[in-house]
């Protein structure tokens, strides 16, 4: 962990008076979107898991019902309006509270939509659809999502995925969870808790990461939680509430959620908590989710879910993740299933580029709080100001980029290797063949 002052050296307002009203602003924004709470209003109550399972487990299963209403947030939309019809989108710092206030506006029209096909059209907004394209590239999320699960499915045949043993339960895995983020977090205590209304497995904030408290968990969930949730989404949120200036750093608008999932999942694989049971997870969502979106009810993705080789458990969270806000019938998604993998493909392309043009010092900048990639452009001339602090948690692979270029540069290079023409046969005769040339040239 690397600790940094966040006391900037001067007034950056002094040699930019526009910062001035635009820093109100920014108070104004982060106080709305503390009043915009996403992921508990659509939550679906544990009953609907029960509900379920034990209709399918009898033979007779039925389509969840969950209680998830459209909420009314007619009065933060309105001062929204009110916010982005005032700001100057000439200067930058203006222009990024600008696309703030866009996207928390377009979070509360999604709330207010819960159930109807404009939930799903505010929700492709803010995270994606697997069907994109970037003009940039040549193939969609989900066509990656499709080539990943091939591609593991090469190296190890889908039926020979080993199952990983959840045995440890939720108040015993707290206590581990505790013992490895405690040294992190020295200048404020991120609590573990233990939470019986929680539809995940675990979910962060800056004080509090949530456990549910019935789930059981494995050894490689440590792993991968202290480095998603508590190195990336606690610590970034962390810091950006110890930013001097800029309030909205603080709060994580919905626009920065694509680049934080996937700075979160770039995280567990440059540090080697990534298993390949969670890339599949990850990809088959994305795959569910484009078939969700074209028709496929709960009940079909859920099938799906369970004939990949997920657990009846797994594969209702899997779905309900999906369906959560939207329709169970079908085409009205919650499409951030899909953020994970663009994001991380944002994010490792971002991160290659800036390594490959010295530009290392530009990975600091994706710890300061709450950012979108784009952020990163807008917000670099204002590190020198103090407008912008150093952050004051990074992660222990972040603080020596040297390090990540080799794994980027070694896993580049070895996509050069064929798997479909690749032959372990080969090595023996290959081996026969140069120990017959030594021995000849030995006796000549």
């Amino acid at each position: 962990m690397e600790l940094l002052t966040s006391a900037p050296a001067s007034d950056p307002t002094r040699d930019d008076p526009a910062l001035g009203p635009l820093l109100e602003v920014d108070a104004r924004l982060a106080k709305l979107g503390g009043k915009i709470r996403i992921l508990s209003g659509l939550a679906w109550p544990i009953e609907t898991e029960t509900r379920f399972l034990e209709g399918w487990r009898a033979g007779k299963p039925e389509l969840p019902a969950p209680p998830t209403p459209p909420q009314e947030h007619a009065e933060t939309i309105a001062a929204l309006d009110d916010i982005l019809q005032r700001l100057d989108r000439s200067h930058p710092v203006g222009d990024w509270l600008y696309r703030t206030a866009w996207s928390m506006r377009v979070a509360a029209r999604m709330l207010a939509s819960i159930g109807t096909p404009r939930f799903t059209e505010c929700s492709t907004l803010l995270y994606g659809h697997p069907s994109t394209q970037y003009r940039s590239q040549t193939t969609t999320t989900a066509q990656s999502a499709a080539q990943m699960l091939a591609i593991t499915d090469q190296l190890l045949g889908s039926q020979y995925v080993p199952r990983i043993a959840y045995d440890i339960p939720a108040p015993d895995f707290s206590e581990m969870l505790r013992k490895r983020i405690d040294p992190f977090f020295t200048d404020e205590p991120v609590k573990v808790v233990l939470d019986t209304e929680l539809a995940s497995k675990a979910a962060a904030g800056s004080k509090v990461i949530r456990l549910r408290a019935d789930a059981l968990f494995s050894q490689l969930d440590l792993d991968q939680l202290v480095e998603h949730e508590a190195f990336i989404h606690a610590g970034t949120l962390l810091n950006g509430k110890h930013q001097p200036w800029l309030r909205c750093l603080g709060t994580g608008s919905p626009r920065t959620t694509r680049t934080q999932e996937g700075l979160a999942t770039f995280s567990e694989i440059i540090t080697g908590s990534m298993d390949i049971n969670r890339l599949r997870r990850l990809a088959l969502r994305v795959v569910r989710l484009q078939e969700a979106l074209e028709g496929a009810d709960f009940i079909d993705v859920f099938k799906a879910f369970l004939a990949a080789g997920q657990s009846e458990e797994d594969s209702y969270r899997s779905a309900a993740r999906i369906f959560r806000g939207g329709d169970v019938r079908g085409r009205v998604c919650f499409t951030k299933d899909g953020a994970y993998l663009e994001g991380l493909l944002l994010v490792t392309a971002f991160i290659k580029r800036a390594l490959h043009e010295n530009r290392g010092d530009t990975l600091r900048l994706l710890f300061c709080g709450r950012v979108d990639l784009g952020d990163l452009v807008t917000l670099a001339p204002y590190r020198a100001s103090g407008l912008i602090a150093p952050p004051r948690y990074v992660p222990p692979w972040a603080q020596h980029p040297e390090r990540v270029l080799a794994t980027l540069a070694f896993s580049t290079a070895a996509q050069a290797m064929r798997l479909d023409t690749f032959d372990l046969g080969r090595f023996s005769a290959v081996e026969d063949e140069l120990m017959a040339g030594a021995e000849s040239r030995a006796t000549s």
